[in-house]
């Protein structure tokens, strides 16, 4: 690092106390530090950007006799450590162009303020985002405010995949149609009205409805990730995990059940996969005594609105890009989720270890393409 700054994000102020806060107000980000002698506060004063590390500990040492030149040292790399620094010496990465620093400096400062791990460049999220090669299968109202979103937040490559048509009823949720594009393949006008939002990014469709455990796997290769927004066949996110932990792909899932949106993310060989989760979910279920037998009181659809389906798909989209920048460092092979009814009641869903029982990745470990045992359960975990 050749002029440490304190982050403009992660300005500190003093407190009574003898306290000093770093970081924001943000819980995740935000810190306090003792600091009864005043030292502390000294240093952060000369991590302005305007010296180089040499020139902050002689500033220092001259400054206050009683402190050694290695203990401003100290201090410089447990600041940088902690993620409180950039370089006021850096040079933007020649790969972003002047238009994309403009385009994305929002962005940049976003990612500034969330990630606490010490980075080569502060253009480290938006460059990490403009190498990623993304597909998103399911283009409904979760899959296409995902893609919207990564589209617009700089993702090099989007792949959509979609077998339908616009419909007049996808209209109340689904952000990408529009009246006048009913009639047309979502694929196609999904990726014309992303186009309009980002001539950078590199789109492609695929229209298309996948039958097998096979044809999944042929869809996503050369990728780095996949989003899985689709709700059919329903046993498609037990195909997903096994394409998945055969090829370590990371993948993630998204959806609602009515007020309830979900979000699952995975990366395979880090923990337990789909599968192990489902099974957990099984397990803890209540049993039923009986089921209603009566008569519906109106046909089966799926409940949504432009909320439940723009949360979703951005939340959806907010896992993609921590798996690809790694900021923040979300918890992976968890399912978390967040009920619109009582927003405090989120939830996660996850588990210690892979279960030794898991048809992928357990002891026996013995992966069939089809139906899984737990595909049931993959329904009522999230509908786009």
């Amino acid at each position: 690092m050749q002029r440490p700054r304190i982050k403009s994000e992660h300005r500190p102020h003093r407190l009574s106390d003898h306290r000093i806060r770093i970081g924001g107000t943000v819980y995740g980000i935000a810190a306090e530090i003792v600091d009864p002698k005043g030292w502390i506060w000294a240093l952060l004063e000369c991590l302005d950007g305007t010296r180089t590390v040499d020139q902050v500990v002689r500033h220092l040492v001259h400054r206050i006799p009683a402190l050694t030149p290695q203990q401003v040292l100290s201090g410089i790399d447990q600041f940088m450590a902690a993620g409180y620094l950039e370089d006021a010496g850096e040079s933007a990465p020649a790969e972003l162009s002047a238009q994309d620093r403009e385009r994305y400096s929002r962005s940049r400062a976003y990612f500034q303020w969330i990630d606490l791990t010490p980075r080569e460049t502060s253009w480290h999220a938006q460059r990490s985002l403009r190498r990623a090669s993304v597909v998103v299968v399911g283009m409904g109202g979760t899959g296409g405010s995902a893609a919207l979103a990564l589209a617009m937040s700089g993702v090099g490559r989007l792949h959509c995949v979609d077998p339908d048509i616009v419909e007049l009823s996808n209209l109340n949720r689904q952000v990408l149609y529009t009246e006048n594009d009913i009639g047309r393949p979502k694929v196609e006008a999904a990726v014309e009205k992303l186009r309009t939002h980002n001539s950078t990014v590199h789109l492609t469709a695929d229209r298309r409805e996948l039958f097998s455990e096979k044809e999944l796997a042929d869809c996503v290769r050369g990728h780095d990730l996949l989003v899985l927004c689709a709700d059919r066949p329903p046993e498609i996110r037990t195909w997903a995990n096994r394409v998945s932990t055969r090829s370590g792909l990371r993948w993630v899932h998204g959806g609602y059940h009515g007020p309830r949106v979900t979000v699952g993310i995975f990366w395979p060989g880090s923990g337990p996969c789909y599968e192990c989760l489902q099974l957990n979910e099984i397990e803890q279920r209540e049993p039923s005594t009986g089921e209603w037998t009566g008569p519906a009181s109106s046909p089966e659809i799926h409940a949504a609105n432009a909320v439940t389906a723009g949360m979703s798909g951005t939340l959806v989209a907010h896992a993609v890009m921590s798996l690809i920048t790694g900021a923040p460092a979300l918890p992976l092979n968890s399912i978390l989720g967040v009920n619109l009814v009582a927003p405090d009641g989120h939830f996660v869903i996850t588990g210690d270890s892979p279960r030794k029982d898991c048809p992928t990745c357990g002891e026996a470990n013995d992966v069939q393409c089809g139906p899984s045992s737990v595909a049931s359960a993959d329904v009522a975990a999230g509908r786009r």
